[in-house]
């Protein structure tokens, strides 16, 4: 019998996104300044106040008011009305050192026995439902609200448009698993308010379905804009007015969007957040590291869908386990325990060799804090920090290289594909 499965995603102006960007981006400065940062940032934001507290251990000295206002700046709350407003918001911080007890457990005089920064279980997922091996009712929520976000940039189209936003979107799977129709869409964005609240609903409501959702499926393969028809259901800005929003509707913290940023309830999660974190927690490191696996392994042909499970005891370096379910999809004759087998042969995935193999060490943060952390384009950027100050610095990095199709054919060779 058919079901129907949902996901999903937040703008950047979602007050707990604003939260996970201000904590990547620290990040991504303390790692440009010194690489060998270890950094545990939390961000809280409110009505016009952002409160940083965390640990650290770097010889790079940041002014964090500055950049924690660059943030929110970009993000788009400029505005006095909004009640949060990059030059005016308040900023405490209470960022001190990182305790010795536990970065004892994680330096280590080889660097590759380097051991993890805690305990816990991180997981990989791929599917071939998707170009770039993703959930596609996630892929679309995510790319609803990346399109909404260019539409309030244009200023064009569409002119009252505020920077909080929530999508999600629900798709009808045949009994073998196939993707058959989009059900239901739902957008939530925040507007400017109105006189005439009735009409401005209704149009709010038009704007989405005839400008913003068209401008997406446009952008979508043939197969999937299929997907797309008279029959989907549209719930936009059910609750009505949503003038309030960002911070001031809602306090915001890091890392309370960690299904967002993975695969939308797909697969699995081991529960722990990424942003603000560097890649000595292996919440983060590994995380990266089991989708890289996953991804390869699906591409390369192993199987059609894929879970992959790593877990860590705090400051020992080898994993605990690997655990791979390819949900009866192998192509090989292999169980999946002996597939994993194989993998662990592959993939060294101890954290040092995790960092080094992905280039984690490299202030790479501050692009997967909205959006997602996986199935995003692999690129090579130029990023400049403080600008125009004495203290600029340019650096040329590879952002996602988890989602890199780089051992295809190692996989292939050991599996004999």
């Amino acid at each position: 019998m058919p079901y129907l499965f949902t996901s999903e995603s937040v703008s950047e102006g979602h007050p707990d996104k604003v939260a996970d960007q201000i904590s990547d981006a620290l990040i991504d400065h303390f790692l440009a300044y010194d690489a060998k940062s270890k950094v545990a940032c939390e961000t809280l934001v409110t009505t016009g106040q952002v409160v940083l507290a965390g640990e650290v251990k770097s010889e790079a000295y940041l002014d964090v008011q500055d950049i924690a206002r660059e943030v929110i700046r970009k993000i788009g709350y400029t505005k006095s009305e909004y009640m949060f407003e990059a030059n005016s918001c308040g900023i405490l911080s209470a960022i001190h050192e990182q305790s010795p007890d536990i970065n004892q457990g994680v330096d280590r005089q080889q660097p590759e026995e380097q051991g993890a920064g805690d305990q816990g279980m991180m997981f990989g997922y791929a599917t071939k439902e998707t170009e770039n091996y993703m959930p596609l009712a996630l892929d679309l929520a995510h790319k609803l609200l990346q399109e909404l976000a260019a539409v309030r940039r244009e200023n064009k189209d569409i002119t009252y448009l505020r920077p909080d936003a929530k999508s999600q979107v629900t798709i009808e799977y045949s009994d073998d698993n196939k993707p058959v129709r989009i059900d239901t869409i739902v957008i939530s964005t925040q507007h400017d308010d109105f006189d005439k609240d009735d009409a401005m609903l209704g149009k709010i409501k038009a704007d989405m379905i005839n400008i913003v959702v068209p401008r997406v499926k446009a952008k979508l393969k043939p197969e999937l804009q299929a997907l797309f028809n008279d029959k989907i259901t549209y719930h936009i800005n059910p609750t009505g007015k949503f003038v309030i929003g960002g911070p001031h509707g809602d306090t915001g913290l890091t890392g309370r969007k960690i299904i967002v940023d993975t695969y939308g309830g797909k697969g699995a999660h081991g529960g722990g957040a990424f942003s603000g974190k560097d890649p000595s927690k292996v919440d983060r490191s590994a995380a990266y590291a089991t989708r890289h696996i996953a991804k390869n392994l699906v591409a390369a042909g192993l199987c059609e869908e894929v879970l992959v499970q790593v877990s860590y005891a705090i400051g020992v370096a080898r994993p605990c386990g690997l655990y791979i379910n390819t949900y009866g999809t192998a192509k090989v004759g292999l169980t999946d325990g002996e597939i994993a087998r194989k993998v662990e042969e592959i993939f060294d995935m101890r954290p040092y060799s995790i960092e080094q193999r992905l280039k984690l060490r490299n202030p790479i943060y501050s692009e997967t804090a909205a959006y997602g952390h996986m199935g995003r384009d692999h690129q090579v950027v130029t990023k400049v920090f403080n600008k125009g100050k004495q203290t600029e610095k340019k650096v040329e990095v590879e952002l996602f290289t988890w989602e890199k199709l780089d051992y295809v054919e190692k996989v292939k060779q050991a599996f004999g594909l």
